[in-house]
Order: C-alpha cells, then sequence, then structure tokens
C-alpha cells in the first residue's frame, strides 16, 4: 500500500515585479509550473493514497488563475488515476479566520465545475473525487485498502483527539502545524495554528504522519516526516537555503512510503529557476572599486550565469560612504538580467551606550518596522502576520526601488 506525501504548493504565490508575456507575475508562474511537474511525477508513481499537507493557495482568497490551474491539475490527477484516493487539509495559508468565510479547498470536493470523464458516457459528469478537511478535523475511511486517515487541518492546539483507529490495519495522519520543539526558529510572521505535542504524533499505531507547514523536508521520527515546500515561497528563502545545505538536501521534492514494508523514497522535483545565495563577501576596508570588483567576480561564479534566476549576495562591514559610492549603473544591469538580484549591504555594527550605561546595538529599519507593526493597533479581519510579513516585504521593495537606495543595505 504506496503513498505519496506533498505539501504547501502555494498557488497564486506573487512575488518581485516581473511579469510573463502573459501579464501573470513571473514568481507565480513559476509556482505554478512546479505544482504541474509534481503532477506529472504523481502520475507517473501511481500511488494508492495522495496526502497534501496543507497551503495549495498562498492566499485565502486566491486569484480565478490560480483556482483554475489547481483544478486543471488535479483534474489530471483525477483522469490518470482514477482509482487514486486524494487527501487534502487546509493549511493557515488556505485557512479562514472569519466564520463567513468558506475555505476555497471545498469547492474541490462537492466540485465546483463537473468533468466529463474519460470514456464515459457524455451525459455522465462527476465531480473530482478529493477529500477536504478544513474547518474540522475528518477521519476517513477506505475499507479496500484497510486504510483509516485523520486529516487536520490548522486548528488551534488542543482541539483535536490525535489518536489512531484500532479497528483498521493502517493508520495515517495528514495535518497541518508546527511540531513543538522540533522545528528551527520559526518565522512570526507566518506562524501555524496547529502546534503539535511530539508526543501525539509518535504515539504507537499511526503507521506514518504527514506534515504540512514547514518548507524543508524534515525527519521527526522514523514514520513522521514534513515533505517540504514545491517552490521557495517562504518569507525567508534564504534559510530554507541554509538548511537544505547543512542537511545535504537535493532540495524541494515529495515522499513516497510503502506502509507494508515502511520503505520510503524522497523524490526530488526541480524548480523553476535557480535560487541562490551566494557566499558572503567581507567589505572591511574595501574601496568602492574593490567591492564592485568583489561583487562582479562573485556573479562571474555563477554557473550559466546569472540571467533569470533569484540571487542574493551578502555583503558585510560596508560603510555607507562605500555604498554610495558603487557603479549603480552595474548593479542596475545585473538587476535587470536576474529575476530578482539582492544586493544586502550590512554596514559595520554600530554600539551606543543606552542611558543606563548598558551597551547596545542600533536596530534595523526592518527591526524597528516589525516591532511598529506588531505594536499597531490593527482593524478587525485584519491578520496581524500578514500586515507584518506585507510591511517587510514593501520596506525591502523600496530599498531596491532608487539608485540612491538600492544598495544601502539592511541597517540603512
Amino acid at each position: 500500500m504506496r503513498l505519496v506525501h506533498l505539501s504547501d504548493l502555494h498557488l497564486g504565490f506573487r512575488q518581485f515585479q516581473r511579469q510573463t508575456p502573459a501579464g501573470i507575475n513571473q514568481r507565480e508562474a513559476d509556482v505554478a509550473q512546479a505544482f504541474s511537474r509534481a503532477v506529472d511525477k504523481l502520475i507517473a508513481l501511481a500511488p494508492d493514497v495522495i496526502l497534501v499537507g496543507g497551503d495549495v493557495f498562498h492566499t485565502v482568497r486566491p486569484t480565478n488563475t490560480a483556482i483554475l490551474h489547481a483544478f486543471r491539475q488535479f483534474g489530471r490527477l483525477v483522469d490518470a488515476l482514477p482509482d487514486t484516493q486524494i487527501v487534502v487539509v487546509a493549511g493557515n495559508h488556505d485557512m479562514p479566520r472569519s466564520t463567513e468565510t468558506i475555505c476555497i479547498l471545498r469547492l474541490f470536493e462537492q466540485g465546483f465545475a463537473a468533468r466529463e470523464r474519460p470514456g464515459a458516457p457524455t451525459e455522465s459528469l462527476s465531480a473530482l473525487p478529493i477529500h477536504v478537511a478544513d474547518r474540522e478535523a475528518r477521519r476517513i475511511h477506505f475499507p479496500h485498502l484497510d486504510l483509516s486517515v485523520l486529516a487536520v487541518p490548522d486548528l488551534p492546539p488542543g482541539t483535536v483527539d490525535l489518536s489512531p483507529d484500532p479497528a483498521v490495519k493502517y493508520n495515517v495522519l495528514l495535518l497541518h502545524g508546527e511540531v513543538k520543539g522540533a522545528l528551527p526558529h520559526a518565522d512570526e510572521a507566518d506562524r501555524a495554528a496547529m502546534q503539535i505535542p511530539l508526543e501525539d504524533v509518535t504515539r504507537t499505531g499511526w503507521d506514518y504522519v504527514a506534515l504540512g507547514h514547514y518548507h524543508v523536508y524534515k525527519r521527526i521520527a522514523d514514520h513522521v516526516y514534513y515533505s517540504g515546500s514545491l517552490e521557495y515561497t517562504s518569507t525567508n528563502p534564504w534559510g530554507e537555503l541554509a538548511e537544505e545545505k547543512a542537511a545535504k538536501l537535493p532540495g524541494k521534492g515529495m515522499i513516497e512510503r510503502d506502509l507494508a514494508t515502511g520503505k520510503q523514497t524522497f523524490h526530488p522535483l526541480p524548480t523553476s529557476r535557480a535560487v541562490l545565495d551566494l557566499a558572503a563577501i567581507e567589505g572591511r576596508g574595501m574601496a568602492a572599486a574593490d567591492l564592485d570588483a568583489a561583487i562582479q567576480s562573485a556573479v562571474a561564479r555563477i554557473p550559466g550565469g546569472i540571467d533569470g534566476k533569484v540571487v542574493r549576495l551578502v555583503a558585510k562591514n560596508v560603510p555607507r560612504h562605500i555604498a554610495r559610492d558603487l557603479d549603480h549603473k552595474a548593479l542596475r544591469d545585473l538587476q535587470k538580467r536576474a529575476l530578482h538580484f539582492h544586493l544586502d549591504m550590512r554596514r559595520p555594527e554600530m554600539v551606543r551606550r543606552e542611558s543606563s550605561g548598558s551597551p547596545g546595538r542600533r536596530p534595523s529599519l526592518a527591526e524597528t518596522l516589525r516591532e511598529a507593526l506588531q505594536a499597531r493597533v490593527v482593524a478587525a479581519g485584519v491578520e496581524r502576520p500578514e500586515l507584518v510579513a506585507l510591511g517587510l516585504r514593501y520596506l525591502e521593495e523600496a530599498e531596491l526601488s532608487e539608485p540612491a537606495r538600492e544598495f544601502p543595505g539592511a541597517d540603512a
């Protein structure tokens, strides 16, 4: 009995200001293509069950383009694998926080559009056979597989009894959330509501626990895994790259698991374009011309060049006057060639004396903005984490928008 576990599709994700010839945000198109490739792989693997661990969409109210793409790709799965069961849970990006708003994922289960099945009579139409858990947990039984799947969306802690069903041969837990103490420091701007005690997912009786929310493939226990995302869609892709490098991972992908034998395979999937975090430059003592040369040298070492890639290059200990004197024309040329080129100029750390006499570091503009948004009174219905993430994103785009302020660094 084989299953495939994938998660965090983030369809509709938008980033940067580049568009395709059709007028779609380029990163949105990249993410859509990544899901299409994942569907190709799923069809080739032809498992008995497909588990999707949440965050199918990047926002609660995705665009029509994202909804249509999701429908077409899930439709391809259903047409190619009519006997495969598909179970989807809502993640924190899918889950409405207002009781008046319905989760968009319900449309897939209830059949918001009928599909004509290949080989069926013209008048025989059926909805997509997809099982969705959004507002509450669902225990879904598949008698022909002797399988029970407890599907748990992103819900408040302690609201679900995470117990297996003793009456079946195979028990699988599918949920979106954070296993307490098992993940690196979480991004406050993108926290899952579900905080999962480690003992709940490692208790006896679960044959496999499929987790969503964390964007890097990670083993929690022998049978408990995060599959990771299909693309770099978090607020900190550079952190993802560092974690993947430390774990010697090939990148993004999906998990195939045989419940009968316990054999597991991680299937890497190519991303739509390279996302690179180059080795940092130590700028202390460099003149502007020296730093210009170091930047060009770092870019020249990129295999295949910088064109079309998403690239960050950190330059440490660069005073403001050196940053101002850089060759901004050459830097703008790099920005034009890349999909996104972020030269992260970091000024020397400034130590000052507080009124109390204790030393302190001057907070960066990003830190100041984050603190202000965390303290700001927000209107009803406004999600503070999304507000903070949006504000920080706007700040980064503003810092990159003018030549004079293009590369002053995070501490400018």
